[in-house]
């Protein structure tokens, strides 16, 4: 199975978050990785796709007052998602080898 751009971002920010991951630490970490700003609604429906693909597993967390009383969707990568992640960066590293991105002077 191939991922998509975004779903290798929410599973890579996961599996680097670890006990800690859950919507908004995700949210956080894609944007900070990316520099570009993340939809919280296509976080949450494409963490609904994941877990429905069995990528991920999710469940509710204990309520923190931090978040005035509301629990934490927790999120852990799967096997299967973990190797689904393995893949798609397997295949963009071999289909990136010998590319360079430095664009040249006089193309646009």
């Amino acid at each position: 199975m191939l991922l998509g751009e975004f779903e290798y971002l929410m599973l890579t920010a996961a599996a680097r978050l670890g006990d800690e991951a859950y919507g908004a630490a995700i949210k956080e970490e894609i944007e900070r990785a990316t520099r570009a700003r993340c939809s919280t609604g296509a976080l949450y429906t494409t963490l609904d796709r994941l877990e429905e693909k069995g990528l991920v597993k999710t469940w509710m967390g204990d309520p923190t007052p931090e978040r005035g009383g509301r629990p934490k969707r927790m999120v852990r990568v799967t096997a299967k998602g973990a190797r689904a992640a393995a893949d798609f960066y397997a295949a963009v590293s071999r289909v990136s080898r010998g590319v360079s991105w430095v664009p040249r002077r006089g193309t646009s």
